[in-house]
């Protein structure tokens, strides 16, 4: 009679290869585990990284193009704002009415730089000295400001007849539509607001300046003990210098921005 040997696993074997491939199961897991967890972390850092470097970046473009003595800021229990109005356009001037001058409707300039075709909805600025000569409401007939209704050529035309209580040393004038504010907030965000109502003698609240954008978030400053920005005012032989100095953390990491920006326009 011919045997025929059969072959296959014991039940030892079985159990064992069972175990090797349950220790490379958990091994390979974790692994994966580990590399996802550390691509996600990351590109989490990442993420904040470039968004922090670009709201300060923006920031301090905006800042170096805001007009002279217009940045002001404001703090309460659960924000730090920084408020300034943009220049949009500027030039010399050849003749504007200024006090003690005979008011009139119209001013003599040369050309804008960048150069503005429609100029209504715009105020014109001559020498302000301090933000209060920049934020007040353009009316009266006596003020550093004045809203514009047409260009023509090299004549600007105003509302009715007005003339400025200075004039610029360097005959520098400034066309100016808007304020931004630059907002922290105690959840950790930064917000830009704009196109909000800005002729304030007190810069307003958030709340009161519609929907800001959020630029970044992660900042961790104490807003009352370690406020992420500090201003220096302009004085008579210094430009203002603002100070930015945010503090993110993510997955545990901290960050620290230490950044100045000085406004280099002069009346």
């Amino acid at each position: 009679m011919i045997r025929v040997k059969q072959s296959g696993f014991t039940l030892v074997e079985l159990v064992t290869v069972i175990l090797i491939l349950g220790v490379l199961a958990v091994g390979v897991s974790g692994f994966v585990i580990f590399g996802t967890r550390i691509f996600v972390e990351s590109t989490t850092v990442d993420q904040v990284l470039s968004q922090s470097r670009f709201a300060i970046e923006r920031m301090t473009r905006e800042l170096r193009s805001a007009v002279p003595n217009s940045v002001r800021q404001t703090s309460g229990g659960g924000f730090q704002c920084l408020e300034f109005v943009p220049i949009k356009a500027s030039a010399s001037y050849v003749d504007v009415p200024v006090f003690p001058d005979t008011a009139r409707v119209s001013a003599t300039v040369f050309n804008l730089s960048p150069a503005i075709s429609d100029v209504s909805g715009y105020q014109m600025l001559v020498y302000p000295l301090q933000p209060s000569e920049v934020y007040q409401a353009s009316n009266g007939s006596l003020a550093k400001i004045f809203d514009v209704t047409r260009l023509t050529g090299n004549t600007i035309e105003f509302h009715g007849s007005v003339r400025f209580s200075e004039g610029s040393a360097s005959k520098r004038f400034y066309l100016v539509n808007e304020a931004v504010s630059y907002c922290f907030s105690i959840d950790g965000g930064l917000y830009r607001y704009a196109g909000y109502n800005w002729a304030n003698a007190t810069q307003p609240l958030p709340a009161f300046m519609g929907d800001g954008v959020l630029m970044a978030e992660g900042v961790i400053n104490d807003l009352s003990l370690d406020p992420p920005i500090s201003l220096t005012p302009a004085t008579l032989v210094n430009n203002a210098m603002i100070h930015i100095q945010p503090e993110f953390e993510v997955v545990g990491q901290s960050f620290r921005y230490q950044h100045q920006v000085q406004v280099v326009n002069v009346p």
